[in-house]
C-alpha cells in the first residue's frame, strides 16, 4: 500500500505531467522500485509513466544505466557522481522529459561517519535542468525509503513548477 500522502503528491506529479505532455522515467537502489510502485499506484499513469530500473547492485549500474566503474571506485555507489550518472543512463535509454534517480543506504547496516544509515543520493533531470541532492533521513530502513520515495516525488513537483 502506497500511503495516502503519497498518493497525493503522485496524483499531483501526473496532472503535472500530463499538462505538459512530458514523461517520466526512474532508476532506483535502495528504495527498490518503490518510487515506480508509488507512480503506478495512480490509475492513468501510463500516460506519464515511461519505464523503471531497480539497478541495487553495482554491476547493474554499470550494465543497464552506463555508470562507470571509476565512478564507482572512486565514490561508490552511494554519492553524487553515481547518481549523476545513473540519470544520464536513464535519461539516454527513456528520453523521457523527466528523470529521478535514488542511491542511498537505508540500514540497518552498511553505514559509515561519512555516509551515515539514512544517506541517500538523489538524481533530477527535469527538461534543460539538472540536480544532485543529498539527504540524511532518521529512521529504521522502513522509514528512510519511504522518506526517500516522498523526497522524490515532492523534488519533482517543485522541479516542474519552476
Amino acid at each position: 500500500m502506497v500511503p495516502d500522502n503519497i498518493t497525493e503528491m503522485v496524483t499531483a506529479l501526473g496532472n503535472a505531467l500530463r499538462r505538459k505532455g512530458w514523461t517520466v522515467s526512474s532508476a532506483e537502489s535502495c528504495t527498490g522500485g518503490g518510487v515506480a510502485f508509488a507512480f503506478t499506484s495512480i490509475a492513468g499513469s501510463s500516460d506519464w509513466f515511461n519505464q523503471s530500473w531497480v539497478t541495487y547492485s553495482n554491476d547493474a549500474k554499470m550494465r543497464e544505466l552506463g555508470v562507470k566503474p571509476e565512478t564507482l571506485n572512486a565514490h561508490g555507489a552511494v554519492s553524487m557522481q553515481t547518481v549523476e550518472e545513473m540519470a544520464a543512463g536513464v535519461k539516454h535509454k527513456s528520453d523521457a522529459n523527466v528523470v529521478v534517480t535514488v542511491s542511498g543506504i537505508a540500514g540497518p547496516g552498511g553505514g559509515s561517519e561519512e555516509k551515515p544509515v539514512g544517506t541517500v543520493w538523489f538524481g533530477f533531470i527535469c527538461g534543460a535542468k539538472s540536480e544532485t541532492i543529498k539527504q540524511v533521513f532518521a529512521g529504521d530502513r522502513e522509514t528512510v525509503r519511504l522518506h526517500a520515495i516522498a523526497f522524490a516525488i515532492t523534488h519533482l513537483l517543485a522541479m516542474l513548477a519552476d
